[in-house]
């Protein structure tokens, strides 16, 4: 199975976008150390839009990324980011090269 790379855009009330970013960092850094399959977790800040968030997730399949979306870490991100207001959407990617 090919990678599965994911493009997501986090959209946040610009006064909470660093509490969002400290959460999204930490759950970053969880998913990388517990989870074999993500092979990366960046996140990017757009510079003219202080309400948006950018991340670059790699899997190394499809499975993987079921895996992730099970994990411990997600449901804690999910936890202590409830009262921000965050919405995410995301497309799923297949890694041209």
């Amino acid at each position: 199975m090919p990678k599965l790379a994911l493009i997501a855009t986090v959209e946040v009330a610009p006064e909470k976008r660093d509490q969002a970013l400290s959460l999204l960092s930490a759950h970053g850094a969880r998913s990388l150390r517990d989870e074999p399959g993500t092979l990366n977790f960046e996140i990017l800040v757009p510079r003219e839009d202080a309400a948006k968030l950018l991340i670059y997730e790699v899997y190394q399949n499809d499975a993987a990324f079921e895996a992730h979306r099970n994990a411990r870490s997600i449901a804690q991100f999910r936890e202590e980011s409830a009262g921000l207001g965050i919405k995410i959407s995301a497309a799923r990617c297949t890694p041209a090269a």
